[in-house]
């Protein structure tokens, strides 16, 4: 199989029209935007299924596999998905995808006194470790893509990361599995002795593991390499025990060439009580991984260690800056990150303190911190970051993975990487280093311009010199990442026993079709070659130049899937959350708008259909923006939205709404005025003709409060940059909550300060949203030329509401003046007051786009308040739903509901003396769906310093 071109074509129409008529009970289509979307992984290959299948429960699986059994569809080949993310094309290929993410994710039972649990394969790690955390368990495995990466696909890649020496890997944890075999049987594994009375394929199958287990025996002992990570899949070191054998060990790691995973039954184990990590720093690179080997006979946990280069990139996190305390060597070449365990957190506390003290007297290091507690939780997700964070580069060179999980034995891993470092540098790539040093495994990405058919042949050789190299060492190419579109290499790593590998595909897989062209064929067809199947850099390149770069952040997506996030008090991406749907992903987004540039979407040469679901998927964005800071290659989807709509509209014409809501932020100087026949078009007979425009739950516009300080040109001069501050209205806060500007005037005014308006002007944000990238600019340009008039004077700017005031970072032009949120400025001013005490219990919930740019921005929240004696709790929280205008077009009205029950429903459960909210938006929504007005917290502070004070101490 040198070309995935070149296998059978098949009618998968008739395969999906089958399969519905049938009884499938979950989604199937042939839609070309839900195929682009799973025609990219993790990896630098890009293949176009012909059909996508998310099967609803394990009856589904059944139907697929008992199709496939019928003449008229053994042509058909399956591509079985787990999260996505996986780095060397292990689910991409042409056929019919069988994605288990979107329904089948339930956790179907936890046994806690025996320690194990039962799921379905679509279940994600990290939401099956917080089912099991009340209970004090964990499912061990680790790895950097837990907040995505699916059970199934765990078990079918066979994943492992940080910690592999102590917990190893997922088929250390599977107890058993029920798997359904091509034809629709049922193979449930377990730990037996053969059992000759079994029939069908599943007796084929257990006869033939016996059989090989059993006669090459010797040469599965002398072949198989020792190492941690050892050969995953079609493991056959680990089949038979004794007299028994399990299927499991062909199964784990198989990627999909044998079988559906149905159901896994798991071990878990109890969560350590304390952890702490020792971070030393060292002037280069290889003294660290020297370094590295001595710690991990300490008797770590898990021994990590990054590069600078990584640890550059990580300073830029919005949460380095909870940790930065903890990276005081920001020359440093290596960390490594040590993590020790224990069930005491005392004894745990004297081992740290012994170690430190033995560590600091050896040479080669440059300094060390401990990290305990919450610390430890952040330094590990800048660690899991570390894979999407080597993406983020700057121009065409971009850090890729094919050759990035090498595994040797860990006493040559720091020559190993000598060698490799070498071979990068014979060749002039720029490259980025991190991995699980205690197990033998650095992650290498060296930065490759793939749009650049010049470039594209250093795979090749980059790849051939890597596998020699690793061979020198006593390792292995794939240590980790599975195998995938580089199943070349399996026959001479697994040399003789390479036909025994075959056996046990046929006896599966007779007809070849579970992801074919991967591991082994069941006969001698060939395998697929990594410079033989069809990079996503090819595809790219055949988009004009001046398109990828207007489009640059589109192209820079790596497809490392942190989108895929479902854990539902996250702020990335809601609209995902709420649909399961991938195409209402950013990486979706993003995949499907490259698609129709390549068609030529801008001229209006793509196919119309295909126009059609791209814009569906665009206008499921809510624009709000954390994308642009939780996806580790800062993807920015809001602007693409944009520039897509700006094209799209050129095209066609826009609707009413859309006007209506152009124009808003303009006519609400003039609404005020006018203020009860506004309220009548949102409360009163118009709301039918909103609703008929497809607008829907608007608020209605209270009298405007006299007596405010507003700026005259004439008054500029006379501004005191020691008292003058100047507020930049926004419309929402400004025309439907202006008692909070109110609040904020007497607050600056009890500070000893002077609270000015600035001259209201649009900040056009509505028309950066719609795509009306015209309009936006000369709004933005008359609004900047303000602001600069003003800030000539020296008096810091102000804004009250958070994303229209970061609007001005991220959305204006550079030479725009700073406009600062108020705990900004209130922070320090309130630090000057005599500190109280109160009995207040009092809940925060920032605005998503202030909790996207870290802990700093909230932590000035928690400063203010404590001045008061108020320690502020902040739950996590995602989207609250409404995103500006989003929530109030009718169309989205529903979804909108749904993602505020997602977590802002239990968030504005009343139980506290106040509930503050930051958005405008965020305080709307509550209101709209709950009743339960929130705060401002400058109307409480408001109130706070009008009450006596009770002065602490």
């Amino acid at each position: 199989m040198t070309s995935p071109a070149l296998l059978q074509s098949a009618d998968y129409n008739a395969f999906v029209d089958t399969l519905k008529s049938k009884g499938f009970r979950g989604d199937a289509t042939v839609a070309a935007s839900d195929r682009v979307v799973l025609a990219t992984d993790n990896s630098i290959y890009q293949l176009l299924p012909d059909a996508v299948a998310w099967p609803m429960e394990e009856n589904d699986l059944v139907l697929i596999a008992r199709l496939l059994d019928e003449p008229r569809f053994h042509g058909i080949v399956l591509r079985p998905r787990g999260g996505g993310t996986g780095t060397n094309g292990q689910s991409l290929g042409n056929g019919l995808v069988v994605d288990c993410s979107r329904h089948m994710t339930g956790i179907l039972e936890i046994n806690a006194e025996q320690g194990w649990v039962r799921v379905e394969p679509g279940v994600i790690k990290d939401q099956l470790n917080a089912a099991l955390k009340p209970l004090g368990l964990f499912f061990a495995p680790e790895l950097s893509t837990s907040s995505r990466a699916t059970l199934g696909g765990m078990i079918s890649t066979d994943a492992c990361g940080q910690g592999s020496c102590v917990y190893g890997k997922t088929s250390n944890h599977v107890i058993n599995l029920r798997a359904v075999l091509v034809g629709g049987e049922i193979l449930e594994t377990r730990r037996a002795p053969l059992d000759p009375t079994i029939s069908g394929r599943a007796g084929e199958i257990l006869a033939c593991l016996d059989d090989i287990s059993a006669s090459q025996a010797e040469l599965i002992e002398a072949r198989f390499p020792k190492l941690n990570r050892s050969l995953t899949g079609y493991d056959l070191a680990h089949i038979r025990e004794g007299d028994t054998i399990d299927p499991a060990a062909v199964l784990c790691g198989s990627e999909g060439t044998l079988a559906l995973i149905a159901e896994a039954r798991l071990n878990v184990l109890p969560i350590p009580t304390a952890a702490s990590l020792i971070l030393i720093f060292y002037p280069d690179f290889q003294s660290a991984l020297r370094d590295a080997r001595e710690m991990a006979v300490l008797g770590a946990t898990s021994v990590e260690t990054i590069d600078s280069r990584v640890l550059g990139l990580a300073r830029e996190e919005p949460t380095f800056s909870a940790v930065a305390h903890l990276f005081p060597q920001a020359g440093a070449q290596g960390v490594n990150i040590v993590e020790f365990t224990d069930d005491d957190p005392a004894t745990l506390a004297e081992r740290i303190a012994a170690l430190v003290t033995q560590l600091a007297g050896l040479p080669a290091r440059l300094a060390m911190t401990v990290a305990n507690g919450r610390e430890v939780e952040l330094v590990w997700g800048l660690r899991k970051a570390a894979v999407g964070l080597l993406g983020r580069a700057i121009g065409d060179k971009r850090p890729i993975p094919f050759v990035e999980d090498c595994a040797v034995p860990p006493e040559n891993l720091e020559p190993f990487i000598g060698g490799f470092r070498a071979i990068l540098d014979r060749e002039g790539l720029a490259y980025g280093m991190f991995g699980h040093v205690d197990a033998g495994v650095l992650h290498v990405r060296p930065a490759i311009d793939l749009t650049d058919p010049a470039q594209e042949p250093l795979i090749r050789r980059v790849t051939e010199a890597v596998v020699a190299l690793a061979r020198s060492h006593g390792g292995l190419l794939w240590g980790e990442h599975g195998k995938g579109v580089r199943s070349e290499f399996v026959p001479e790593v697994f040399g003789p026993l390479y036909p025994s590998l075959q056996r046990i595909k046929a006896a599966f897989d007779p007809r070849n079709q579970m992801n074919p062209g991967k591991i082994a064929t069941p006969d001698n067809g060939p395998l697929w070659r990594i410079d033989e199947v069809a990079l996503r850099g090819q595809n790219d390149r055949t988009v004009p130049a001046d398109l990828r770069i207007e489009y640059s952040s589109a192209f820079g997506c790596n497809g490392n899937g942190a989108c895929f996030n479902r854990t539902l008090d996250d702020v990335m991406c809601p609209s995902y959350k709420v649909t399961g749907d991938r195409r209402h992903s950013p990486k979706g987004r993003v995949g499907l708008v490259r698609e129709w540039l390549r068609q030529g979407g801008p001229e209006g040469r793509a196919d119309p259909q295909f126009e059609i679901e791209v814009k569906q998927a665009i206008d499921g964005c809510l624009s709000c923006g954390a994308c642009t800071s939780q996806c580790p290659v800062r993807v920015d989807v809001p602007s693409i939205r944009s520039l897509f709509l700006n094209s799209f509209y050129r095209r066609h014409r826009r609707s009413l709404r859309d006007t209506a809501l152009a124009h808003l932020e303009g006519l609400l100087p003039l609404a005020a005025k006018f203020r009860w026949g506004f309220n009548l078009m949102t409360e009163g007979p118009g709301a039918a003709l909103m609703s008929a425009i497809g607008l829907t739950a608007l608020p209605s516009m209270p009298k405007q409060v006299r007596g405010l300080r507003w700026l005259k040109q004439a008054d500029i001069a006379g501004l005191d940059p020691k008292i003058d501050v100047v507020l930049v209205p926004d419309a929402f806060t400004q025309f439907f909550e202006p008692q909070v500007v109110a609040d904020l005037d007497f607050v600056m005014t009890h500070l000893q300060k002077r609270l000015w308006l600035a001259p209201y002007r649009p900040s056009g944000k509505a028309r950066k949203v719609l795509g009306r990238l015209a309009g936006f600019s000369r709004q933005a340009e008359r609004q900047k030329d303000g602001l600069k008039a003003i800030a000539a004077s020296g008096v810091p700017l102000m804004g009250l509401e958070p994303p229209v005031t970061l609007s001005y970072r991220t959305d204006y032009p550079d030479d725009t003046p700073s406009v600062a949120l108020p705990q900004q400025l209130l922070a320090p001013l309130i630090a000057a007051l005599p500190a109280r005490t109160s009995q207040m219990a009092v809940r925060l919930l920032p605005h998503c786009s202030e909790r996207v740019l870290g802990t700093g921005v909230t932590a000035e929240w928690r400063t203010i308040f404590d001045r008061f004696g108020i320690s502020l709790h902040m739950p996590p929280t995602g989207c609250c739903g409404m995103a500006g205008m989003w929530g109030h077009e009718t169309v989205n009205r529903a979804k909108s509901d749904e993602i505020f029950h997602h977590s802002w429903k239990a968030a504005t459960v009343p139980g506290v003396d106040a509930i503050l909210a930051t958005g405008f938006s965020c305080r709307c929504q509550t209101r709209h769906v709950t009743g339960i007005e929130l705060q401002h917290p400058v109307s409480l502070l408001r109130q706070l310093l009008q009450a006596p004070a009770t002065v602490k101490g």
